[in-house]
């Protein structure tokens, strides 16, 4: 199965060319024919399969036809995370993109201010973008410019669930729950006390992940991947 991104436009229209990047990756480097099955999704939770009917030098004409798969966790996840660093960051949003998350929030934090100029930011939107052609689902996530800690209540206020990864805190049942989950990562000095206690005072809860130090990337991946895990029997 090959999935490509497209606009809502092209999703929801009749035939339509599909040119650029993709086109030299799927007919000059895979080598599609006409005739050739695809399936297309517009990040925004729509899916359809379509036919390459025809294949010129520089675009091809794509039919889309009936409703394809709907490839997405049955859970709700979502990210705010400190930013790690620029290579570590694009490795975060690729591995969390292909895992299903919902959307993933930076967070400035007391401990780490880092800040994402709008380059990189378009950087991490287009490695999302890679990534849910590859792994094959139909929902981008939300991906936008580091928010200040104060913006963290408006964030969590859809999320009956809200959580966030404290070094030494004990593991916590509610990764296994199926409600909406906000999981926060704080940066790898930890939060501060401040933090700590307005995140508290938030309705976040403490949750450990072991007596490891972990990375704020693999922190978090190791928690999505708790919190989706228990949904993918009843898939």
């Amino acid at each position: 199965m090959i999935t490509v991104l497209v606009s809502p436009a092209e999703l929801a229209g009749g035939r339509f060319e599909l040119a650029g990047a993709e086109h030299h990756h799927l007919f000059r480097v895979r080598r599609l024919r006409a005739g050739a099955r695809l399936r297309l999704v517009d990040g925004e939770g729509r899916a359809r399969w379509a036919e390459v009917e025809a294949v010129g030098a520089a675009s091809a004409t794509v039919r889309p036809g009936e409703p394809a798969p709907f490839l997405e966790p049955a859970r709700r996840v979502a990210l705010a995370v400190a930013p790690p660093r620029p290579e570590r960051a694009a490795w975060l949003v690729e591995k969390a993109t292909e895992l299903g998350v919902a959307a993933i929030h930076l967070v400035g934090t007391e401990r780490d201010p880092r800040q994402l100029a709008p380059a990189g930011l378009a950087r991490l939107r287009r490695v999302a973008a890679a990534a849910l052609m590859q792994s094959g689902g139909s929902r981008l996530p939300k991906i936008d410019g580091v928010h200040p800690f104060a913006a963290l209540a408006g964030i969590a206020a859809p999320f009956p669930m809200r959580a966030f990864l404290d070094p030494g805190a004990l593991p916590w049942e509610g990764f296994g729950a199926p409600e909406p989950l906000l999981l926060a990562i704080g940066p790898e000095g930890g939060w501060s006390d401040a933090e700590r206690a307005a995140l508290v005072a938030g309705g976040f809860r403490a949750a450990g992940l072991g007596p490891r130090l972990l990375r704020v990337e693999t922190a978090a991946l190791a928690a999505v991947a708790l919190a989706l895990a228990p949904g993918l029997a009843s898939r």
